[in-house]
């Protein structure tokens, strides 16, 4: 790593990426809608066409302007890193859509978590590392198996909650496949695994602090694990996915902090 930071690629990288995040909620509100998985008795977060705020079309066109944006925004790193980027963007991109939608939407067969540690981890974090630095780096593969890890409790919190109501629309999630008690075990595993394979930072002695700094994240970990167990599937899990979003945070703050002071 060079400690160096390209600011306008990394300004790129972080808004390119929230703009396919928020193309990705877009698609999944209108689809979710459109194939009757978001009824009246939803129990999670509100969403715009569920509740009648847009149609399931003017979702779908906010989306693909926001997928707009962040393909101009890439440019500046395509022009810098070339072919690579392209790589990485085009299967993003995809599934942005492909999530919920398409011919084989992750999200109802039971896939929606291993395209979340790969493309919320390791796409991610490996390709933002390339960007920086024009190389890849062993160290981004096992933080970006971190990162995927924390960013897939929130999906799995979400499945848990929702699977009487995914069960009957027929969106097969794990926990819809695997039943409840694999739900909660998936949730434990997934707060406490990023932890435990943390201890290989120890083979690179300047980067013990990656261990250290991110155990912040382990407290709030804990409470969405107990809390699933000691929950029944309802309401009472959008305490949880705030709580889970806050571990992944505080992973990444304990993260970015050792790497400062290293």
């Amino acid at each position: 790593m060079t400690g160096n930071v390209a600011w306008l690629l990394a300004f790129c990288t972080l808004t390119s990426a929230t703009a396919i995040q928020i193309a990705t909620n877009f698609f999944n509100d209108a689809i979710d809608f459109t194939k009757g998985t978001d009824t009246g008795e939803r129990l999670g977060p509100q969403r715009v066409t569920q509740s009648g705020l847009f149609s399931p079309r003017q979702v779908i066109v906010a989306g693909l302007l926001m997928a707009v944006v962040a393909v101009l925004l890439s440019l500046p790193m395509v022009a810098a890193r070339g072919w690579p980027v392209i790589a990485i963007g085009l299967p993003s991109l995809y599934f942005t859509y492909g999530y919920t939608g398409g011919p084989l939407p992750l999200a109802y067969r039971g896939l929606g978590d291993l395209f979340v540690v790969l493309f919320f981890g390791f796409v991610a974090v490996i390709g933002t590392v390339f960007v920086q630095t024009g190389e890849w780096h062993a160290e981004a593969v096992l933080a970006g198996l971190q990162v995927g890890m924390l960013s897939t409790v929130l999906i799995a919190v979400n499945n848990l909650r929702d699977i009487d109501g995914d069960r009957a629309s027929g969106k097969r999630t794990l926990a819809v496949r695997f039943g409840p008690t694999f739900a909660r075990w998936e949730i434990t595993l997934l707060c406490l695994l990023p932890h435990l394979v943390g201890i290989a930072w120890l083979f690179w002695k300047q980067w013990n602090g990656a261990l250290l700094y991110p155990l912040i994240a382990v407290l709030p970990g804990m409470v969405v694990a107990s809390g699933v167990w000691r929950t029944p599937p309802g309401a009472a899990y959008n305490k949880f996915l705030g709580i889970a979003a806050a571990q992944l945070l505080l992973f990444a703050l304990g993260f970015v902090g050792a790497c400062w002071l290293g």
